[in-house]
């Protein structure tokens, strides 16, 4: 047997079995080893954290990976990929405080920096079995064996001599601001960070329209009254009004004085806002009056507040008008609380929503810490002195308030801080908004709906808060990552110009600091007073300054003193620890002979990983070439989702352009999300989650990378069905694996070996030609497919030409070459033709679907004369043979496969099988090109259709007459209030412009004084029936099928139909294609006298040598169709 044969197809054994031939022949390391010294095609790996389970989104962003990496290997690059492990980072540290039942302050007191930083080690590699297992499941080419891991001092080195690049670049810098915060992670957030997909969300919070009652020695004469007036501000975090220091208002901006009664305390007051908002906030129970003498508190059970305006003014005459403090149990601030409480100017301040004048306080709003600042004199935050005499805001880092809050004190300021079940049943918030109510000092209380942002990894709301962190000024390089991202080949480019651009366009300074403990310590030393700052970028450095400061008798011994300077060993630096129970430690010593203290803080995890393209080769130390010679840097391709637009994309961006002006990847995929059928996200909670171990086991690998790349664009979201796996089991690969069975159970009957002389192309047969000239064509589209990272593309191109022309056109046409006559030249050249559309589809195909491909390419190659290679991946992508197409050919016979199908669609609404012989088809032809063209291809149409004739007809004859819709679907967006006269100037086309529609796929119309172009699309064309005939329309062919029956056309539908039965009990009955048979039907006179007319034509085609008539049958097979009633036996001869 020269190929081998099989009972069925079963992709999950053939992965198994591929997957031990590629370890047992080390393919995936030939691959690369085969491919020295040739052109490298550089691929960079996004870390994946190991202590969490990999799921299905995994398999579709791995195989997005993998694809073009298979692709370029075949191309002949060599493509070396080295796996990595994110290993730093809040993930694992909230799963090791999970895991050990502690929080963040518990850590250096009951469990100490050393012990928890272990334990964050050892459990950050937890699940690399399982993760190594799926990558190995799915076919995953990387190399595992050789990792870069985050957390090894080579890596951590490679980070801070990139941090002290920065910095000697003057572009790291100290700052004290308001920042995004995470009380439940205990650290300080990035921009990206809080700019991650999902970390904004809709958040029903209580709203206060606070009421600041000014001091009546400061306001103008103006504003005098007998009346208190109060100044109205509007805040969506209540829990910041005790901390509230100033209030803005826009200089330009009309203000009003308006009396009216508080709604809560009943009393008269006059309150101050912004003229254009008194509708919002007066609207509801309240109504105007139209003198202040009208001006009563309403009676019982007159539901209306009246309110008066009295006078306007504008913003910038209410400057340091003073009010009183709002929260009377807070403290004042410690520095100079006499600027504080009065209203100041800011450009800021709109009149979108509120009341025009905003609640500021400085230690919880960038924007009010920056007014406040600019203010003259500056307006304080409030900030108090704890008992370490350090300055401190009146939230501590929990999120709690302190304890000189008084009723306050040692509230979580939100809800969703506290444990589950222990939240009281009235937020901070809540019980702020009534005690305003009740002290006169709350215009208005209610619920609101806003965007308010979470933190990424908890998942739990931040808050803005004053820290001391250190930063990048990304703001100073803004302008030059944009112009790199020009670069830059982005999949969808949309990402590229719009979120990444956008994002980069307006990015902020780089916050680094995480106060945290399992990181990469920033590599930053200073004196007390911050006068002097040394940043380490290399252990030799850290090595000598160590040296120094035990000279100065700062330090007693050096703790990597076992370290070999200048030995670059893995023995050598696994001698060291860099985290910082260990840094932490080291005192330095400055110029002036005083101790520096590391600044505490570790680096923001996202510069871990935007670092790899240096750290993984442990540059600049060893692998200098790599980097600087660009055989690693920078990378051809990466891939992973959206969502790293704000985080791996920008952080690896981000650091090339600080520290080499370059870009670091030329070609980026963003992959979208992998959501349920429904549309839903995944997740455990909500029970909709797929085990990919599971999917691959039940459908395989290749089934599922298949689906996932056909079904969606990468970058589009894909909506996750297993049915849709099983649709491309069945439909690409089923058909893929019975047409390789098709060839092998003939080839092997013929001992063909691909052993003859190779047929020329134009001594075979028109079908030949056309499937090669189609194989060609495709590789071609195949090939600039991959090239442009369009993979739906080429698997969908891939699909269609394996279904619907080698297997349902060109097989099914040939299929009697096959098994039919003598092993002569037409034979072998359709042997040839088939073998090599199948070889080439296992090469087109393999980079997506691995194993099966392998499989089929070894079936094809093994034991048959032609250039192989031991894998398909070790073989070399097809080359397109221009001689071998031929676009005329395949525009013909595509024409005869259009032709059908509309011919076939007439059948099936008729019911009328294939196999009932019809006398006529009449097709319309637009001229004597086309009417030739046709001719040619008639008779595969009267075969295919199954029709005696075939008549032509000119396109205008007025047998066929046409009609023309409207597409209102289409049609309405675009031309809304006009479509009206666009539908009445389509309903009055004529023929002329029908056919200019369907010749060219659109038309200019005259419209409204100015030409328009309609779209193909935006109409739908049909044909009217002709009595006794069906007529169908598309792809701007018209047919018409004959649909009565003779008693001649009923007798050959018999006929054929018989013959299938036949065919079927032949398989059934286990005989060999080969086998000769008598045939016995039990038939009364009339059907006998049928049978007989086409006796020749069934043992034809069913290899009969008799046909017998008997009496009586016993265990006859009983056939049953329209009006036929008979039983049937076969004996083999």
């Amino acid at each position: 047997m020269v190929f081998k044969e099989y009972k069925g197809l079963d992709l999950p054994a053939i992965s198994s079995e591929i997957l031990n031939f590629w370890e047992e022949e080390q393919i995936f390391e030939k691959s690369i080893s085969e491919r020295e010294n040739r052109p490298p095609y550089i691929f960079y790996e996004g870390p994946p954290s190991a202590n969490g389970i990999p799921g299905i989104h995994h398999v579709m962003a791995r195989t997005i990976k993998d694809i073009f990496c298979r692709y370029k290997t075949q191309k002949g690059f060599q493509v070396n990929r080295k796996a990595g492990w994110d290993t730093h980072g809040l993930p694992v540290e909230l799963g090791v405080e999970k895991a050990l039942g502690i929080t963040k302050d518990a850590i250096g007191k009951s469990i100490s920096v050393e012990e928890y930083n272990n334990a964050c080690k050892e459990a950050v590699m937890k699940y690399t079995h399982v993760w190594n297992r799926l990558t190995q499941k799915m076919g995953y080419w990387v190399d595992m064996d050789d990792p870069y891991v985050t957390y090894t001092s080579k890596y951590m080195e490679t980070v801070w001599w990139l941090i002290k690049q920065i910095h000697e670049k003057g572009l790291l810098y100290k700052g004290y601001t308001i920042q995004p915060y995470s009380p439940k992670a205990g650290t300080g957030l990035s921009s990206h960070e809080l700019n991650q997909p999902g970390t904004y969300q809709d958040v029903s919070d209580t709203t206060v329209t606070a009421q600041f009652k000014a001091k009546e020695d400061s306001l103008p004469e103006s504003l005098k009254g007998n009346t208190p007036l109060y100044f109205l501000a509007w805040t969506t975090t209540p829990w910041t009004l005790p901390s509230n220091t100033a209030l803005t208002v826009g200089p330009k901006i009309d203000y009003v004085v308006v009396h009216t009664f508080n709604q809560y305390t009943f009393q008269l007051i006059r309150v101050i806002l912004a003229k254009s908002l008194v509708g919002k906030q007066f609207s509801g129970k309240y109504e105007s009056v139209d003198s202040l003498s009208a001006l009563e508190y309403p009676a019982k059970g007159v539901k209306k507040i009246p309110f008066f305006l009295e006078k306007e003014i504008k913003g910038k005459e209410l400057l340091d008008i003073r009010y009183e403090k709002i929260w009377q149990e807070a403290p004042e601030p410690v520095d100079h609380p006499e600027n504080a409480y009065r209203l100041i100017l800011g450009d800021f301040v709109t009149t979108e929503d509120g009341t025009g004048i905003v609640h500021t306080a400085p230690t919880f709003g960038a924007d009010d810490a920056k007014v406040a600042k600019e203010a003259t004199p500056e307006v304080p935050p409030l900030l108090i002195l704890d008992e370490n005499n350090n300055k401190v805001p009146l939230v501590d880092l929990q999120g709690k308030f302190i304890p000189e809050m008084g009723s306050l004190a040692g509230q979580y300021v939100k809800n969703d801080y506290y444990e589950e079940g222990k939240a009281p049943d009235k937020s901070c918030d809540v019980q702020i908004a009534i005690r305003l109510k009740e002290e006169n000092a709350a215009f208005k209380v209610e619920k609101y709906i806003h965007s308010y942002p979470n933190c990424w990894r908890t998942d739990k709301p931040i808050l803005y808060y004053p820290l001391d962190s250190w930063f990048i000024k990304i703001t100073e390089v803004s302008d030059r990552l944009t112009a790199l991202n020009q670069e830059i080949n982005w999949k969808p480019k949309a990402t590229g110009e719009g979120r990444f651009g956008n994002w980069l366009a307006n990015a902020n300074d780089w916050n680094l600091s995480r106060s945290r403990f399992w990181g990469i310590p920033l590599p930053v030393w200073r004196t007390e007073e911050g006068e002097q700052t040394k940043v380490i970028g290399s252990v030799a450095e850290l090595y000598e300054e160590i040296e120094k400061s035990i000279q100065s008798g700062h330090m007693s011994e050096n703790p990597l003193s076992n370290f070999v300077v200048g030995d670059m060993s893995e023995a050598n630096y696994d001698k060291i620890d860099l985290h910082k129970h260990i840094v932490d430690e080291i005192v330095l010593t400055s110029s002036k002979g005083t101790p520096m203290q590391r600044e505490k803080d570790l680096i923001d995890v996202w510069f871990d990983s935007g670092s790899m393209p240096y750290a993984q080769w442990h540059y600049p130390f060893e692998n200098k070439d790599k980097i600087d010679q660009g055989s690693a840097f920078p990378a051809d391709y990466i891939a992973e989702g959206v969502d790293q637009t704000r985080g791996w994309f920008y952080t690896l961006h981000a650091i090339s352009t600080l520290v080499f002006d370059s870009i670091s990847y030329k070609n980026v995929v963003s992959n979208g999300l992998v959501l349920d059928k429904s549309g839903q996200k995944m997740s455990k909670r909500l029970g909709n989650a797929v085990d990919p171990f599971e999917t691959i086991d039940q459908y395989g690998a290749d089934a599922t990378r298949w689906y996932m790349i056909s079904n969606a664009n990468p970058w589009d979201n894909l909506k996750f069905d297993l049915d849709g796996i099983g649709e491309a089991q069945r439909k690409f690969f089923g058909t893929l694996h019975n047409t390789y069975s098709f060839f092998s159970l003939y080839a092997n009957i013929d001992d063909f070996k691909n052993e003859e002389a190779h047929i020329p192309f134009n001594e075979r047969s028109e079908l030949d030609r056309w499937i090669l000239s189609e194989l060609n064509s495709l590789i071609g589209k195949v090939d600039a497919f991959y090239e442009d990272y369009e993979p739906t593309k080429a698997t969908r191109a891939i699909s269609e030409f394996v279904q619907e022309k080698l297997s349902n056109w060109y097989v099914r046409l040939c299929r009697r070459r096959f098994w039919k006559g003598e092993y002569q030249k037409d034979k072998i050249a359709a042997y040839q033709t088939l073998w090599e559309c199948l070889l080439n589809i296992t090469q087109l195909a393999a980079p997506v679907a691995p194993f099966y491909s392998d499989r089929l390419y070894q079936d094809l190659t093994e034991n048959t004369a032609s250039q192989k290679s031991t894998s398909v991946h070790l073989s070399t992508f097809p080359t397109v043979r221009p001689d071998a197409i031929d676009s005329a050919l395949e525009n013909r016979i595509n024409k005869a496969r259009n032709i059908t199908s509309l011919a076939l669609s007439l059948r099936k609404k008729e019911q009328i099988k294939v196999r009932q012989p019809l006398q006529n088809l009449m097709i319309a032809v637009n001229g004597p090109e086309e009417k030739n063209e046709i001719k040619k291809i008639q008779e595969q149409l009267c075969s295919e259709i199954n029709v005696k004739s075939i008549e032509l007809i000119d396109d205008d004859n007025d047998i066929l007459v046409k009609e023309i819709k409207p597409n209102f679907k289409l049609l309405g967006p675009r031309f809304g209030k006009d479509m009206g006269a666009v539908v009445s100037k389509i309903n009055s086309f004529r023929d002329t412009e029908i056919k200019t529609l369907e010749q060219d796929g659109k038309i200019n119309i005259p419209f409204n004084e100015k030409n328009i172009i309609l779209d193909l699309s935006e109409v739908e064309i049909t044909s009217k029936d002709i009595e006794g005939w069906l007529v169908a329309h598309g792809n701007g062919l018209t047919v018409a099928l004959d649909i009565s029956l003779t008693e001649d056309l009923i007798n050959e539908g018999i006929a054929r139909e018989l013959v299938n039965r036949i065919q079927n009990i032949r398989k059934d009955a286990g005989l060999e294609v080969t086998d000769k048979i008598e045939i016995s039907f039990l038939a009364d006179d009339d059907i006998k006298e049928r049978i007989e007319k086409h006796s020749s034509y069934i043992c034809s085609e069913t290899l009969g040598e008799e046909i017998h008539f008997p009496q009586v049958m016993n265990d006859g097979t009983e056939i049953v169709f329209d009006d036929i009633k008979t039983q049937i036996t076969i004996k083999k001869i």
